[in-house]
């Protein structure tokens, strides 16, 4: 057994692991795109001092390697080592996209009445048994309740106590469950009782959003029905793969696998509660909502998500039960409810769900259409009488992985960019205002759509020789941003095969329900990427549809928002679980249409010009 030394001053002991997993169990999270296959090139560190085995030097060039560099995930420690660890670790700093609380306070304005959370404290006083009235402590409650309710056999075995400490005089916290389905499909939840406290103590919920590669958690105050705090940080499964398949593959190869990957989200929600519960003091937590895509459901449950991911794509369930966060594994109270906003399908899950809820297009008359960007490009199309769903795979290149100097929308991170052709020059918006890192989403969007209306890159996104800043690195076309920060001809490539896909999909969606672009009223869009995206830069692409870019609305990250909405409005939850149901998906992977779109949509901005008039120049 060999140590692990980096020159933060950690040792850990190799145990015959990767250096990789050493770091990985050691909470120590290198970017991994691939899961640690030995594919992505990402896991780079150089080695300081001591001799590794190597199996692979994928993406790292004859210079690197002469100066140490090596594969984390293929490498093992054949001594001691002493490593250097790279300046970006995945941490907590990128600029995430929150919740607009606006807009949920604007819709409780507008309708009180939805104003029901899920649960409320009720101040009781009791009438002491006696030789006359000896009636059972529980049944003594439901009696002055005047309702039936059940009881966790915890709470149960307190309840005797506890009444005759407060002299009969009571403070107990009732889950307000609403009928979530149909009676023909599934009977009502009883009401439950959820805890006892005492009068002065504060009352909270907590709604979740599990993103592929972010979490984010708001606080609830329940008795002022208001949201008092958000927080957020990565989703720590990144280290093992950027997206849901990469997740999914890695749990069938590794026996251990949907422990570990369960144990990251869980740790991540654990910490995020952590940090409010120390914000705001005294209060209990007896609620939370989460909403996740149906991969990050599953595995936040410890449900085998493997065949979401071969054909015929069926998840485990899409409805859950009301689960305890005990079997959470939350550091809540064990009886605390745990509500899990439904899916749809294996590719659309309940962050989609939420997204529809908060944006309400499931209310409006014209027909509206909701895109969530991210790694995959989740869509609803529809009005207040349907709704049509879909989702296509635009790969992680929007949310800064797959590309070579790709990165999150953290500091140093180029998000906007405009190049002049008559002086061969260029201006970029970097965030933090610190030397170019790497590239987000944002800014790939910008440098391509920049290079071809000046016609540096055609419309099938290849180099047209007529800038300085091009120039052939390991015979590969590289436009410099800086010396160490570039885009490449197979970044462009990258890009151009995302958008495509994206598109496909709307104009699928458009084209099954018999309508035209023009015919959207409104293009709701939500996640993180979405939210810094420069719309007409988008469409100049092909991206979107060339549609006003005042029909185009932001809207923040909808999965958190959905979730919010659900802990504070019994109704709400209820419809959520009714447009669940309610939405038909279609699947694009065996759709003739997606791929004849999804081929033409290969060139910049479309093989039909038709279809966006103004941007071929």
């Amino acid at each position: 057994m060999f140590k692990i030394m980096t020159n933060r001053g950690e040792v850990f002991n190799s145990d015959g692991k990767n250096i990789l997993q050493v770091l990985q169990s050691s909470e120590i999270y290198l970017p991994a795109s691939c899961g640690g296959k030995g594919i992505c090139g990402r896991c780079k560190i150089r080695i300081i001092d001591g001799k590794v085995k190597s199996r692979s030097f994928l993406g790292i060039s004859e210079e690197e390697r002469k100066r140490g560099y090596v594969l984390a995930c293929k490498s093992y420690p054949e001594s001691d080592v002493l490593i250097e660890l790279p300046q970006k670790l995945i941490t907590v700093s990128e600029r995430i996209s929150i919740a607009r609380i606006e807009l949920i306070e604007q819709l409780f304005k507008e309708a009180p009445s939805l104003l029901d959370p899920l649960f409320k404290k009720v101040n009781l006083n009791l009438s002491p048994p006696t030789i006359e009235d000896s009636q059972a402590d529980f049944e003594r409650l439901q009696h002055a309740l005047g309702r039936r309710l059940s009881i966790s056999r915890q709470l149960a075995s307190k309840i005797s106590d506890f009444f005759r400490e407060k002299n009969w005089q009571i403070s107990i916290v009732i889950s307000e469950n609403s009928k979530a389905f149909s009676e023909d499909k599934f009977s009502a939840e009883q009401n439950e009782i959820i805890d006892l406290i005492e009068p002065s103590t504060k009352l909270y919920g907590v709604s979740v959003d599990i993103g592929t590669t972010t979490v984010a958690l708001a606080l609830i105050d329940i008795e002022n029905k208001r949201v008092i705090d958000i927080t957020s940080c990565y989703n720590s499964q990144v280290s093992y793969g950027d997206d849901v398949i990469t997740r999914i593959i890695y749990t069938e190869e590794n026996p251990q696998g949907l422990a570990i990957l369960r144990k990251c989200i869980v740790d991540d929600i654990n910490a995020l509660i952590n940090t409010v519960s120390i914000r705001h003091g005294n209060g209990k937590i007896l609620f939370v909502t989460v909403a996740g895509n149906t991969t990050m459901s599953h595995i936040f449950w410890g449900i085998n998500p493997e065949y979401i991911r071969h054909e015929p794509y069926t998840p485990a369930l899409n409805h859950y039960p009301v689960w305890k966060s005990s079997d959470a594994e939350l550091l809540l109270e064990s009886q605390v409810p745990v509500y899990t906003l439904p899916c749809v399908a294996g590719y659309v899950g309940g962050d989609v769900v939420a997204g529809v809820l908060a944006s309400g297009i499931y209310k409006d008359e014209k027909v509206s259409l909701f895109i969530d960007i991210g790694t995959n490009g989740e869509i609803v199309i529809g009005n207040r009488e349907w709704l049509v769903t879909a989702s296509t795979s635009a790969g992680p290149c929007f949310e800064g992985s797959g590309i070579s100097c790709g990165i999150r929308a953290t500091e140093g991170a180029v998000e906007a960019f405009n190049y002049h052709k008559e002086t061969d020059s260029f201006e970029v918006k970097i965030i933090g205002n610190v030397k170019p890192s790497g590239i987000c989403g944002s800014g790939m969007i910008d440098i391509v759509a920049e290079l071809f209306s000046k016609g540096i890159i055609d419309r099938r996104g290849k180099l047209i020789l007529g800038s300085s800043k091009w120039i052939k690195l390991f015979d590969e076309p590289r436009f410099l941003i800086s010396e160490d920060c570039y885009i490449t001809q197979s970044d462009i490539d990258n890009i151009i095969r995302a958008k495509a896909a994206l598109y496909a999909g709307v104009s699928t969606l458009v084209g099954e329900v018999g309508i035209t672009e023009k015919d959207i009223a409104k293009i709701y869009i939500a996640g993180g990427f979405g939210e810094f995206l420069d719309i007409r830069k988008a469409i100049k692409i092909g991206m979107l549809p060339a549609l006003p870019e005042e029909r185009f609305i932001f809207l923040g990250n909808t999965s958190l928002a959905g979730a919010i909405l659900c802990l504070l409005s019994n109704p709400l939850r209820q419809k959520v679980e009714e447009l669940a149901e309610y939405m038909t998906y279609i699947d694009l992977s065996s759709s003739k249409r997606f791929m004849d779109e999804y081929v033409s949509a290969l060139f910049i901005p479309h093989t039909d010009f038709k279809r966006f008039p103004d941007m071929i120049k």
